[in-house]
């Protein structure tokens, strides 16, 4: 599995494991987790992308009951924070909002630490913009939770160009990755100048939900998904293969994030390497999601 570097000190594998649904599997047993885990391992995947939200505030934690040192020290964990919803530890909130403020980033940062039973986050992103962000205090905290060695980098998620540069200004710690949507079926980071940004200044973005959240099977790409097949029956991989292979194929070495329980699809993530597309097999698959030629 190829990687991808960060910065001087971090790298990430090429794909990465999503956790968000960790906690809506029957079996959350540490045991469990763990098989997952090296089913990752077993195809070079040692990133796993975390959130606190994630499992109304207890995905982290699954996570953590099956962590050893061992295990700990084969992977890289990316994580997030500032979404507060009235769920889990914040059963409480009013409304679902957005906290970017000192005092929470640091606590969030200390409860994902014990939640996890490690000593570091690897990646920390702010999850969402935030309007009411002080780019001073949210840029100031950031760069406190590197200097004390808790956090080795950090990121940003579905921030738009206006966002990064606003917060970035504000720093003394490089960001390192920004997650954003992209797949087939969500394209528009491609033209819009999300994608664009981020390949200019050298950062490889992430990509959430690489199979548009599971809209790939639905009727309305029926037809996408004959022609995914057909790439994939070239290689002996399914169309969920080719459809995150589709990702890895452009220059900004994007990081496609892939979350599922099931055992077998996850020992099947590292597929979409074995894929090897070219130019026009890649336009064949934009236009057919277009759902016209290119103009």
């Amino acid at each position: 599995m190829d990687r991808v570097s960060l910065n001087d000190d971090l790298s990430l594998s090429r794909l990465v494991y999503g956790m968000w649904r960790v906690g809506d599997d029957a079996d959350t047993s540490p045991e469990h987790v763990r098989n997952k885990i090296a089913a990752c391992l077993d195809q070079g995947i040692t990133t796993m992308d975390q959130a606190d939200i994630y499992g109304d505030y207890g995905a982290e934690e699954i996570l953590g009951n099956a962590l050893t040192p061992e295990l700990r020290n084969q992977i890289e964990i990316v994580t997030k924070c500032d979404i507060v919803a009235p769920a889990g530890r914040y059963a409480h909130a009013k409304v679902k909002y957005y906290d970017t403020s000192r005092d929470h980033i640091l606590a969030s940062v200390d409860h994902s630490l014990r939640l996890m039973n490690i000593d570091h986050i690897d990646v920390l992103l702010i999850h969402r913009p935030d309007p009411l962000m002080d780019a001073c205090e949210t840029g100031a905290a950031l760069d406190e939770v590197v200097a004390s060695g808790k956090v080795r980098s950090v990121g940003v998620s579905n921030f738009k160009l206006h966002d990064w540069t606003l917060l970035q200004a504000s720093m003394k710690t490089p960001l390192v990755t920004n997650q954003i949507e992209l797949s087939l079926m969500a394209h528009e980071g491609f033209t819009n100048g999300d994608v664009a940004y981020l390949q200019e200044r050298g950062i490889p973005p992430m990509a959430w939900s690489p199979l548009g959240g599971g809209r790939l099977f639905g009727d309305e790409f029926a037809a996408l998904r004959g022609k995914l097949a057909e790439v994939g029956a070239e290689f002996g991989v399914d169309e969920t293969a080719v459809a995150v292979a589709w990702l890895l194929r452009h220059p900004a070495r994007i990081i496609p994030v892939l979350g599922t329980n099931n055992l077998d699809r996850i020992a099947r993530i590292g597929d979409a390497a074995k894929v090897s597309m070219d130019r026009e097999t890649w336009f064949a698959l934009y236009t057919e999601a277009l759902g016209n030629e290119v103009p």
